[in-house]
């Protein structure tokens, strides 16, 4: 009886290893780690735009309109008088854009 063992042949070496590494990589970052840096720093510029008298729509679903923006705070007016304060991070872009 005879036994025939396979074995890879030497002379593919690590390339192609090393591309396929390389080509997950790649993958990765332009699926997942690009468009996580796009939507963070269009968020940044949306909180940086932040003006007195906005519709705005906080993380946790509280409308209201802006009464002061501050450097790291704002003033949300909920109803005549009742007024809130805020982080500016609390406001979300997505919910503020679906209210528009």
């Amino acid at each position: 009886m005879q036994t025939i063992f396979l074995q890879a042949a030497p002379d593919g070496g690590m390339l192609p290893q090393l591309l396929m590494f390389g080509a997950i990589i790649l993958v990765f970052y332009f699926f997942m780690i690009r468009p996580q840096q796009k939507k963070a720093k269009d968020q940044k510029k949306f909180r940086d735009e932040l003006t007195k008298g906005m519709q705005v729509v906080t993380i946790g679903g509280l409308h209201g309109r802006l009464t002061a923006v501050n450097d790291d705070t704002v003033e949300i007016e909920v109803d005549k008088g009742v007024r809130l304060v805020f982080e500016k991070s609390a406001i979300s872009l997505e919910a503020t854009a679906k209210v528009k």
